[in-house]
């Protein structure tokens, strides 16, 4: 496996006089599809977004591929990164393949013309996210599932080696979640690096390469879903009482939370 596309050292990151994260040190490992879980607070999303340089560390520092983001130009990162927000704003009069075309950006130059290979970027992101036939529709007018795609697509046609994604399943019905998260896998198997903020504990377990858990702006551990994912460590992270058994599908960890009233109020 070839070098850390990211690492944070020594990071210390907030916003105006609160501090989330401080002194936090962790890699995201290559070609992994990492997720970062963890209780409402704890630092998940500021995490992403100091990886994205959204957020400036008062101290420590992040690099990219080796590079220190700080010291990189917009456009160098956003040729090697890409980034959805958790609530990106969905644009009013867009459509679809103009939203998708704006990831060719950060390849452009002044006065250089639309390109064969831009054309291609972007045709090829929409079939593989299944939204070349939403192409001609406004993307304000889709449904939820469907303008998460076309923003998958808009991260595929700005071809980056590494994908962030804030909470992608936010407000998506279960059928939905699914259905990105497998798209999600897709891309990750044909060579992507993904790291992602999730809140379901057992989606993570499925999907998820590599695991990154973080507590009150720390990272508690890291590692696979079989290692990490434990009723000690569902306990002492999440404060809840559960048992992890084998997914019946899968095999991976699931999470089963315990009856907190007991067997005795049972009828």
């Amino acid at each position: 496996m070839s070098e850390s596309p990211l690492h944070a050292h020594r990071l210390t990151v907030g916003y105006r006089d609160r501090v989330v994260i401080r002194d936090l040190t962790v890699d995201v490992p290559a070609d992994s599809f990492t997720m970062i879980i963890g209780p409402n607070g704890c630092g998940k999303s500021t995490l992403l977004n100091a990886f994205a340089r959204l957020l400036a560390p008062s101290t420590g520092r992040i690099l990219l591929n080796g590079d220190d983001i700080a010291r990189l130009s917009a456009k160098q990162i956003a040729r090697r990164l890409s980034m959805l927000p958790q609530s990106a704003i969905v644009p009013t009069g867009v459509s679809v393949a103009s939203l998708v075309a704006r990831g060719r950006f950060p390849h452009q130059r002044m006065f250089q013309q639309w390109t064969a290979e831009d054309e291609r970027a972007v045709t090829d992101a929409m079939a593989a996210t299944e939204t070349t036939d939403l192409a001609d529709r406004f993307v304000d007018e889709l449904s939820g599932g469907q303008r998460q795609r076309v923003w998958v697509a808009m991260l595929l046609a700005q071809q980056t080696d590494v994908m962030l994604l804030d909470e992608p399943t936010s407000f998506l019905d279960i059928a939905h979640q699914f259905d990105l998260l497998e798209l999600l896998r897709t891309l990750h198997e044909q060579g992507r690096t993904q790291v992602v903020v999730l809140h379901d504990l057992n989606q993570a377990a499925r999907y998820a390469t590599h695991l990154i858990v973080m507590k009150d702006g720390a990272v508690v551990t890291t590692g696979r879903p079989d290692e990490v994912i434990t009723a000690d460590l569902v306990r002492d992270v999440f404060d809840l009482d559960a048992i992890v058994v084998p997914d019946p599908v899968t095999g991976t960890p699931s999470v089963v939370p315990l009856d907190p009233r007991g067997a005795r109020d049972r009828p």
